[in-house]
């Protein structure tokens, strides 16, 4: 381990989506109050992050099995807006805010199933 630790572990996520546009529309919706929005585009594939950092990558394919993004949320009312967004962007209910404390106490999430069935999960782990 060196003394300059970086400040994530992982850089960026490429997901396969059924229809780009459709997952795009979603994405815009449910990553907005997240601070996330497009970075880039290429024919073919979008890029989602904060501030120039593309992190999530979404890629027209041909999605295998569903997957799970957990995406980190400055606190309650965020994860809220969050779930409240994605659905109204297309997503589906896969499980409403609220304490999750079978994982740890304050542990604060909600779920959301894209339209490609993966589950995008907003979570705030609740003050140190």
């Amino acid at each position: 381990m060196t003394s300059r630790e970086p400040a994530y572990l992982i850089d960026h996520v490429s997901v396969p989506v059924g229809d780009l546009a459709t997952a795009k529309a979603f994405y815009i919706a449910a990553l907005e109050p997240l601070g996330f929005g497009i970075i880039m585009e290429f024919p073919g594939a979008v890029a989602f992050g904060p501030a120039g950092k593309p992190q999530l990558w979404l890629h027209q394919g041909m999605p295998s099995a569903s997957i799970h993004i957990a995406l980190h949320a400055e606190n309650e009312a965020v994860v809220q807006a969050f779930h409240a967004a994605g659905l109204a962007g297309g997503g589906a209910d896969n499980g409403q805010p609220g304490l999750r404390p079978h994982y740890h106490p304050g542990y604060y999430a909600a779920y959301v199933h894209d339209p490609d069935g993966n589950n995008v999960e907003a979570v705030f782990h609740g003050q140190p």
